[in-house]
């Protein structure tokens, strides 16, 4: 099982976004946010397919990404308005890419499309995983044909570094493997970067706050 080298932190504090770790307690909102965007996602997510789920799945779902997260094997983020009352959709610091790098997943609640809040998401996320989880490198992989999520990457300085042909698992079993267009941020190169820019606080699992520092 491969591990991050470093724990990020649990609560991130943009300026329209809070991007946490998944309570149980977020079960209903989720599924509320899920529910709704469910022909959004399918295009795009295997694990739409499996939707909706109950009210117990998700809380099962919840209580296994919060395991995760305190066991610094994977980081799922649930992203939230700012004063915590609605689900907008997800993120992830996810280190299932190789040693010394994370890779950086997303959705979008269909209803928040457009308003780039993914983007302030996923910007203060790159600055995290650099400065907390101790890598050299951050991925983000997008289907070729999914025009806003190709947008994000290209917006915040990541480097297109190819298509990786049929590396897709299918959206459904039966289904044909589809590409992935790959890209990445490297250290050294965060500090000239758009995703640099983005203002955030961070906190532990306490509730401390964290020094970017790390």
């Amino acid at each position: 099982m491969t591990h991050a080298a470093g724990v990020p932190p649990y609560r991130i504090e943009t300026e329209r976004l809070v991007v946490r770790c998944w309570e149980p307690a977020d079960a209903a909102s989720l599924k509320e946010a899920i529910d709704e965007s469910i022909e959004h996602l399918r295009p795009w997510m295997p694990w739409a397919h499996q939707e909706p789920q109950t009210l117990d799945e998700k809380i099962a779902l919840l209580r296994h990404f919060r395991g995760e997260f305190d066991l610094g094997t994977n980081y799922v983020y649930g992203s939230f308005a700012r004063d915590g009352s609605r689900v907008v959709g997800g993120s992830g610091l996810h280190p299932r890419v190789g040693e010394g790098a994370l890779e950086i997943g997303y959705w979008i609640r269909a209803s928040e499309v457009g308003q780039g809040l993914t983007t302030e998401a996923v910007a203060a996320l790159t600055q995290a995983g650099f400065a907390w989880c101790e890598v050299d490198r951050i991925e983000i992989r997008v289907d070729p044909e999914n025009e806003p999520s190709l947008a994000i990457p290209r917006k915040l300085g990541y480097v297109e570094e190819g298509t990786l042909r049929r590396r897709q698992l299918p959206l459904v079993p039966g289904a044909p493997r589809r590409d992935l267009v790959v890209f990445s941020l490297l250290a050294e190169e965060l500090a000239g970067s758009p995703a640099a820019g983005v203002e955030f606080a961070a906190y532990d699992a306490a509730g401390r706050p964290l020094p970017l520092s790390g």
